[in-house]
């Protein structure tokens, strides 16, 4: 029941009801907006109920922190993601009440979906001309009540941008121009200005106008400063939490434009209704954790595709002569290989416990995979992981003549080298192994596997026992070994660790001037793939020991390394394996390993550089009728290069 002088949650609780009666089912605006008309003519058609509604209102301003709401709300107070989603789980599971003078939390009790975004947006001129003549007539020297409050809410957003723009994250990496224009330090000067011929009366609308222009071209000058900072971060390593600093400055401004525009429109019901409407939308934002997740995910993108942009760019091929290249650096991929597997069931011989099992292989796999990067071979699944974003770079502006044209010839460049790599990885592993296996037997008289533990492998890889979903699964560990190795880059260059490795007292005084240089070159260039290697070879080794410990029947599978250890496995039988089903499956799972690991791995990771270039739904789904159309008029290009 309406009281004006009932309890503050009371009076909370006749509010929320009243909007979810108007909110009706969530279905349809028009209704909602029919339901909002009839209140009004109810309230109009009882005098002694409209008062009792006008002082509610009165009472509500009062006693309600409304300025925090329009200043604040929304916005995240920080940016780390374990504190962040363990508050938005805590309002998940916890209810609220609406004993609270907090603005923010109410406005979630009364308006808790995104629908109400939606019909609060459409209220037209009459309705919000009817609202408005409900609200208490209380005047401040002259000044309607709720301008004060606006104007109080633009000081804090303000407040906020000016102590962010003299933070020294931001301010050390903006340009030397900019940081030498000052443009934040005038900022709250421009604001009290405004302020002054916002609130005086009678306005002056010329010096409003001239103390409006000059405060938002201050403001537009602190926009494109720290907008310089991203140059900055482009070139010497992202920062999670600085980018996420930059986009809640970024946001701040906005807000700060919709509060003005409220205050300053010539139709403030109106721009009030808007606004109202953008912060149940940012409610819904600030407490999500489906939301939280994907902006952290979006920040994650950011910081690592850049760097793997830049190495990705060595693994594509355009011509007949990279191409030959290609096959000639995996061949070299897939001898190395070879010598590994022979290697993995030497240290599977020393029958140690299962996790320092697993761990000695990791480290075979791991000194393996550095061998071949520093030789500067190819292993095939390598490839997707690290070339997905640097073709997702060509995607920063495709509305340009030829973008999609350009973007589909990478593709075709890609799959191309990807399944040279492939062939050149299988086609010599086999051989090789092949050949140390009789090595090994008929020269030096070592048996590496007897037929129990022979028949066991080919087991494990036959084709019904590699399940589709542990091959994909293998795709998301190369990925997430490609994830690895952008963010160690991009610490590696964000903390500047080669130039302390050139000019560090100690570090130059122990390996000398020119070995600390040759040093430092070393490692900024061999950074990404050492921590790709490393990270790939010992979740190759542990994923599956971790998972037997849990009972989880999961096996890393990775085509170049099983079809290794399916040839050896073949020769330990002899000659009568030839004859068995047993082998025909397992080779016939190579293809289907091959597929998956490629597949998947580059599948996420153009997920994640399309993300950190925000391409849009309409622009993905031109570029997937484009890739269909190269696809089915050529489909040779995608497999051999051109003549």
């Amino acid at each position: 029941m309406l009281d004006p002088h009932a309890s503050l949650p009371l009076r909370h609780i006749w509010l929320i009801k009243l909007l979810a009666w108007v909110r009706g089912d969530g279905k349809s605006a028009s209704a909602a907006l029919g339901r909002v008309t009839q209140f009004l003519d109810a309230i109009e058609a009882r005098p002694v109920v409209e008062s009792r509604v006008r002082e509610w209102w009165a009472v509500f301003v009062r006693t309600v922190e409304l300025t925090a709401m329009l200043a604040d709300h929304g916005f995240s107070p920080r940016s780390a993601f374990v504190s962040a989603f363990g508050e938005r789980l805590r309002r998940k599971l916890l209810p609220a009440t609406p004993e609270t003078i907090d603005a923010s939390s109410l406005l979630r009790l009364a308006l808790p979906v995104d629908f109400d975004a939606t019909w609060l947006q459409q209220l037209d001129a009459d309705q919000l001309r009817r609202i408005a003549r409900l609200a208490p007539p209380d005047l401040v020297d002259g000044v309607p009540h709720w301008q004060p409050l606006i104007m109080d809410a633009v000081t804090f957003c303000t407040s906020q941008v000016v102590a962010a723009g003299f933070s020294s994250e931001l301010r050390l990496r903006m340009s030397d121009p900019v940081r030498a224009g000052q443009p934040f330090h005038e900022l709250m000067v421009d604001l009290d200005r405004l302020r002054d011929e916002a609130l005086r009366r009678p306005r002056d609308p010329e010096a409003l106008k001239a103390a409006f222009k000059a405060f938002r071209e201050r403001l537009d000058g602190c926009r494109e400063a720290a907008a310089s900072v991203y140059a900055h971060l482009e070139e010497n390593g992202i920062s999670v939490g600085l980018v996420f600093r930059l986009r809640q400055l970024r946001s701040r401004m906005v807000r700060i434009r919709d509060l003005l525009d409220c205050l300053l429109s010539e139709q403030p019901h109106r721009a009030i209704a808007q606004l109202l409407g953008r912060l149940v939308l940012a409610s819904g934002e600030r407490y999500s954790i489906r939301a939280l997740i994907a902006n952290n995910a979006s920040l994650l993108a950011a910081k690592v595709a850049e760097r793997s942009a830049e190495v990705g760019e060595h693994y594509i091929t355009r011509d007949r002569a990279e191409y030959r290249g290609m096959l000639l650096s995996s061949a070299g991929g897939g001898f190395i290989t070879g010598f590994t597997v022979l290697l993995k069931f030497g240290v599977l011989a020393i029958a140690l416990s299962a996790f320092w099992s697993g761990f000695a292989v990791g480290i075979l796999y791991s000194v393996s995979f550095i061998v071949i990067q520093l030789t500067h071979a190819t292993l095939a699944t390598k490839q997707p992981a690290m070339t997905a974003p640097a073709i997702a770079a060509k995607l920063k502006d495709l509305h340009t003549e030829g973008a999609i044209e350009e973007f589909v010839d990478e593709v075709t460049h890609l799959v191309r080298s990807q399944v040279a790599a492939v062939l050149g990885n299988v086609l010599l592993v086999a051989p090789t192994a092949l050949l140390l296996y009789f090595l090994l037997s008929r020269v030096l008289g070592v048996q590496p596997l007897d037929e129990a533990h022979a028949r066991e492998t080919l087991e494990s890889l036959h084709i019904y026992a590699v399940l589709p979903w542990m091959a994909a699964f293998t795709g998301m560990v190369l990925f997430a070994s490609s994830l690895i190795a952008g963010w160690a880059e991009n610490a590696f260059v964000l903390n500047h660790i080669d130039s302390a490795m050139r000019y560090n007292p100690r570090i130059r005084a122990t390996l000398g001037v020119e070995r600390a240089q040759r040093w430092a070159v070393f490692m900024r260039t061999h950074i990404s793939g050492f921590a790709a290697n490393i990270s790939l070879g010992f979740m190759l080794g542990l994923v599956p020991v971790v998972a037997d410990f849990f009972g989880l029947p999961l096996q890393v599978p990775h085509v170049t390394l099983s079809t290794g250890l399916i040839v050896v496995a073949a020769a330990s039988l002899g000659p009568s394996v030839l004859a068995s089903p047993l082998l025909w499956w397992s080779v016939a799972a190579i293809p289907v390993l091959g597929l998956l690991n490629l597949g998947v791995s580059f599948y996420c990771a153009v997920r994640l550089a399309i993300r950190a270039h925000n391409v849009s739904r309409v622009d993905r789904a031109r570029l997937r009728a484009a890739i269909g159309a190269r696809l089915r008029r050529h489909p040779a290009s995608f497999l051999l290069p051109p003549p």
